[in-house]
């Protein structure tokens, strides 16, 4: 497995949407590890954008132009729609580069077990953007079951849900299923993936889906996903951007107390509205959003854990330097997608 042995290590982003320009950019330029050395867009109003953010960087109109400066790289990130996940990382990674894709990881399970015995033939590093694990609230439950502070966990609940029904206003709101579309490819990557990192192997799983948007054949737009974890948890999710009144975050009971948890992490509106994961105040949650702990009349709040989504870059460094594991193990990333598609089979 091909180790980076340059400092910091030599990075181009693929895509300066939100992906791109809310996460990947930000985080990559906060990290003295890494250097922002190419960005990928064709639009001319985001490049004038990056190139206002980061001029230190090449700004390129397309993947040829940035793989034409390869060997001056050691890391691609793929932040582009899921269609393009497949032929990007596979490029990359014939050009010896290591990869990071955003999620949704592919838009099939056969495409991920290419890339996964790729990335092993070239001897490089792939892993996927599954930043929802360093989510506050996230971490803070984590914690609690830990700390054993619900006893045995019998159910549990999660949510993304917000008013939006004039849509994303991107790509999301007209890519179709087969492209990698629908609120269950796009959420339920995080969703699911939580739920199992919480939890355990699946043992069992169904879902309904439904798409009340504008377009017929668009995908769907709001989705149900029911788990049945081998340690015996039930996890049932959510996702819709049509919610006129919205569930709590997290809602999980236990044989001896429940914890729910209100509102989204804070971390993504931070970024778009130009903080740096360096400022102090990155990544923590206001009082007014702390989950509560215990039972109906004897509930305390929960004092969370700081958001974190700097750590997925933290440990992909080491592993790149053949210090430390992935931060996100790409098989786990294939698991998801495959409880996706048992639940768009049968929905």
């Amino acid at each position: 497995m091909r180790r980076v042995t340059t400092t910091p290590i030599r990075t181009a982003v693929v895509g300066f949407g939100v992906s791109g320009k809310v996460f990947h950019a930000p985080l990559i330029a906060a990290d003295p590890a890494y250097s922002l050395d190419i960005i990928v867009t064709a639009d001319p109003a985001r490049a004038a954008v990056a190139s206002r953010l980061y001029p230190q960087a090449r700004i390129v109109p397309t993947p040829e132009a940035m793989f034409a400066h390869s060997g001056d790289l050691d890391l691609v990130i793929v932040g582009t729609p899921p269609l393009t996940h497949f032929d990007l990382a596979s490029t990359a990674m014939a050009h010896g580069l290591h990869v990071v894709v955003d999620k949704p990881f592919v838009t099939a399970s056969g495409h991920g077990e290419e890339l996964v015995s790729a990335a092993a033939e070239a001897g490089v590093q792939l892993t996927v953007f599954q930043n929802r694990r360093w989510d506050a609230d996230f971490l803070t439950l984590r914690r609690l079951l830990a700390e054993g502070a619900l006893g045995e966990v019998r159910s549990f609940e999660s949510r993304f849900e917000w008013w939006r029904p004039e849509g994303f206003g991107n790509w999301r709101d007209t890519v179709s299923l087969g492209e990698g579309g629908g609120i269950l490819h796009d959420l339920g990557a995080h969703l699911i993936d939580q739920a199992v990192q919480l939890f355990g192997p699946v043992q069992e799983s169904y879902g309904e889906t439904a798409n009340h948007g504008p377009h017929p054949d668009a995908a769907d737009t709001e989705a149900f996903v029911s788990l049945l974890h081998e340690s015996g948890v039930r996890s049932r999710l959510w996702m819709n951007g049509m919610a006129a009144q919205v569930g709590p975050r997290f809602h999980v009971l236990g044989s001896v107390a429940g914890y729910t948890k209100w509102g989204l992490d804070h971390q993504e509106p931070a970024l778009a509205a130009g903080m740096s994961p360096l400022d102090p105040s990155y990544g923590v949650e206001p009082q007014d959003a702390w989950g509560v702990l215990g039972i109906d009349g004897a509930t305390t709040t929960v004092r969370p854990e700081t958001g974190a989504y700097p750590r997925f870059y933290t440990e992909l460094a080491a592993a790149l330097r053949g210090e430390g594991a992935l931060p996100v193990n790409p098989a786990e990333s294939l698991e998801v997608l495959r409880i996706i598609e048992k639940v768009h089979a049968f929905a």
